[in-house]
């Protein structure tokens, strides 16, 4: 007899939740997306598809998704796994947990994608909170190999364990974060480096190109082979503690976000979105950039595939 196939139910059909399918579909896993739009619902399918090719999976497991426009349509009999990716709304995602605890088997995890809020706000509320858990992911999902596993205070870590292994097994790289802190660990670390780059911008120091240079092509490119704890390990904690000791008083801790991005929102230059940004943008030149980035990670996951697999 056949095993049986693993289910999951998806929340979200947008940028996130499509590639999140991308990656459980490839996996061929039964993918239930649920999502009220009419519109997102009509672009999954091509969306998936795309992915699935950019990932190298057979096209043929398009067939494993399915879609939704409520939760309550769903055979829940059949589901291992919920990943809530909607809107960064905190009552919504209380509202949606809440439903979701009258409707999943009470062994399976229930999981948010969430950057913005802590898992212990959104899940506080439940009855069968201990298998509520963070499973976050970095965009463009389908290809950045980092999936962080958040533990809250309520949370059973058989189920961070469990959760671990299934993203291992899906190709992805888990982190286990083990408190749980704003922003997680990925977030964290690039604000660190965002406040910087973005006060050396607006003092005159560097321009944009320049600090995307300084970064892909320097510490960036190390971090590719090593990341900081080990590039440390091979230069010597000496000369970071002394390099640290004459620098850090002089690094910028502003306690509110750059005056420079809060201009540009207020001119509705929000980057590609809008056209604008720190640059100018038109329709072919965001495909054009677009399509480098892919490629490139597309070359980088070559690269790391080997280390994933240790």
């Amino acid at each position: 007899m056949a095993a049986k196939q693993s289910g999951i139910v998806i929340i979200g059909g947008g940028i996130m939740g499509g590639d999140i399918a991308t990656i459980f579909a490839a996996g061929n896993w039964a993918v239930h997306v649920m999502s009220p739009s009419q519109k997102t619902r009509d672009a999954l399918p091509a969306r998936v598809a795309a992915g699935l090719g950019k990932v190298g999976a057979d096209a043929g497991l398009l067939k494993n998704l399915k879609m939704y426009d409520n939760l309550e349509a769903i055979a829940w009999a059949d589901i291992d796994l919920v990943i809530e990716a909607a809107t960064e709304n905190l009552e919504l995602k209380r509202k949606l947990f809440s439903q979701l605890e009258t409707l999943a088997r009470p062994d399976i995890p229930l999981t948010s994608n969430t950057s913005n809020f802590q898992i212990g706000e959104i899940g506080k509320h439940l009855k069968t909170r201990a298998r509520v858990a963070g499973v976050h992911y970095f965009m463009p999902a389908h290809l950045v190999p980092l999936v962080e596993i958040i533990k809250a205070d309520f949370t059973d870590v058989k189920i961070c364990d469990w959760l671990e292994q299934n993203q291992r097994d899906l190709g992805k790289m888990p982190v286990r974060v083990n408190k749980d802190i704003p922003g997680f660990i990925g977030n964290r670390l690039q604000h660190a480096m965002m406040r910087e780059a973005l006060y050396l911008i607006s003092e005159g120091v560097v321009s944009p190109e320049g600090v995307d240079a300084a970064v892909r092509f320097g510490f960036g490119f190390r971090f590719l082979a090593c990341g900081p704890m080990m590039q440390k390990e091979m230069s010597g904690w000496d000369t970071n503690y002394y390099a640290a000791t004459s620098l850090y008083a002089d690094l910028h801790a502003e306690k509110v976000a750059a005056p420079v991005v809060k201009a540009m929102i207020d001119k509705n230059h929000l980057g590609m979105k809008t056209k604008h940004g720190m640059w100018e943008w038109d329709d072919d030149g965001i495909k054009k950039e677009k399509d480098r980035i892919e490629k490139v990670l597309q070359q980088a996951l070559t690269i790391l595939n080997a280390d994933m697999k240790k």
